[in-house]
């Protein structure tokens, strides 16, 4: 009965560094829609179970750098709480079950009251960069927690990751390097059923989602009819569905999930069904940039520990609902939203599942492992952050708002300075 089985809700928007001007107050567009999936499920609107709401650039750069994410992501918990409520079918409430930010990457992860809020537990968080330095300009952060089961068996692990990828269509390599990187450092810590106690990676868990900005992009070979033809004429043809369904073969996640190099043992839906969520022009609700190829950039993928890792493309978490969200448009991006409904928990019939709980299984060529400094690495790059991040600070303050402005006027103010100085040691004549 898919009233056993959760409801899981994913979104997932790049706001272009807006801040609290990123998002509009009502939000019905972009977290309401996924509601409406309930009534393929029973005969009334069903409230989703878990509600993962993630965010890339989040803020200004500067202020990202230096800190200053936590007022930001207080004001978007308390809009989203608020909206997810306010359009619940049935006036469900819920609670937040863990924030994490860092630099511009957050997310946020809720709870219904009535079914699982109130007995989940073993709430962790954390989070890594992936840019120069280790720095977090890009990077990912991460949310798990444990729900036990009915029958008093210790229950399954759910575990969430926002990312935000190294951009362009030539950096490929560098997106994959950052993928391998998160794997290795975006730990959490040790479960007292691991032996020996080694920090455990995002893999370690019942059931996985992942969501972000990845970055991805559609790479059509430069002998396709499309890629001879003039830009605004690809730009057309995205607008058809049976066009985009033959043009995801040239997307680089898909290519590169095929050979095993990314996000192995995780599955998609059929992204290819809604418009490309990358690169509108600002304030345009469906006119994209010709400075671009359009591309799915932003993603939601999945995995749970009854899939199997022979299978490409099949998972038993059956996707309702994958698209994107045209009316928002302040950003270049589009935001994305996905609904999801797990397979029913398998109780735990014997004591060895009672000792630990169900966890994915992941094709015989691949093993994560943690990163032996993986902490050294992360906090070397939140050191950076937080350097670089005041002084470009100091110079936007500067500069009224413009850090180029803002350089000017140290350097004039230091040529000043010096200047004085050194009218001020010539000896006075007499």
């Amino acid at each position: 009965m898919a009233s056993d089985r959760l409801l899981v809700q994913i979104a997932s928007y790049n706001t272009n560094l807006q801040g609290i001007h990123g998002l509009p107050q009502d939000l019905v567009d972009w977290l309401s829609p996924t509601l409406q999936v309930s009534k393929f499920l029973t005969k009334e609107r069903r409230a989703p179970d878990i509600v993962a709401v993630g965010f890339q650039e989040l803020l200004p750069l500067h202020l990202g750098l230096s800190g200053f994410s936590n007022a930001v992501i207080e004001n978007r918990n308390a809009l989203i709480l608020s909206q997810i409520e306010a359009n619940a079918p049935n006036k469900e409430r819920f609670s937040l079950v863990a924030k994490v930010v860092n630099v511009g990457v957050a997310l946020l992860v809720y709870a219904r009251d009535d079914t699982i809020a109130r007995s989940l537990c073993d709430v962790h968080t954390t989070w890594t960069g992936t840019g120069p330095a280790y720095m977090g300009n890009k990077g990912a952060v991460g949310v798990r927690f444990r729900i036990p089961g009915s029958d008093g068996g210790i229950g399954e692990i759910f575990t969430f990751v926002c990312a935000h990828l190294t951009a362009h269509k030539e950096k490929l390599a560098a997106r994959l390097a950052d993928y391998q990187h998160i794997v290795g450092t975006l730990l959490f810590p040790p479960a007292v059923w691991t032996e020996p106690k080694s920090s455990s990676t995002i893999y370690d868990t019942s059931h996985l989602f992942f969501l972000g900005d990845l970055n991805f992009r559609l790479d059509v070979p430069p002998m396709h009819p499309l890629a001879l033809s003039p830009n605004i004429d690809l730009l057309r043809a995205l607008d058809e569905e049976s066009t985009r369904e033959q043009l995801k073969d040239f997307d680089q996640l898909v290519m590169e999930r095929r050979k095993g190099t990314v996000l192995q043992g995780l599955h998609e839906g059929e992204f290819w069904r809604f418009k490309c969520s990358y690169k509108y022009l600002l304030g345009e609700v469906d006119k994209y940039s010709v400075k671009r190829i359009p591309s799915w950039t932003d993603r939601v993928l999945y995995a749970t520990h009854t899939d199997s890792p022979d299978i490409y493309g099949q998972s038993n978490i059956t996707n309702m609902l994958y698209t994107s969200v045209p009316s928002y448009t302040t950003s270049d991006h589009k935001p994305i939203v996905c609904m999801l409904l797990l397979p029913a928990s398998t109780g735990t019939p014997s004591e060895a599942r009672v000792s630990r709980p169900p966890m994915l299984r992941l094709p015989s060529t691949y093993t994560p492992a943690p990163d032996p400094r993986a902490n050294f690495k992360r906090y070397v790059g939140r050191s950076f952050d937080r350097v670089i991040g005041i002084c470009w600070y100091i110079l936007v303050l500067l500069g009224a708002g413009s850090g180029v402005v803002g350089i000017f006027n140290f350097i004039v103010g230091v040529g000043a300075w010096t200047w004085w100085r050194s009218k001020e040691s010539q000896p006075t004549l007499v």
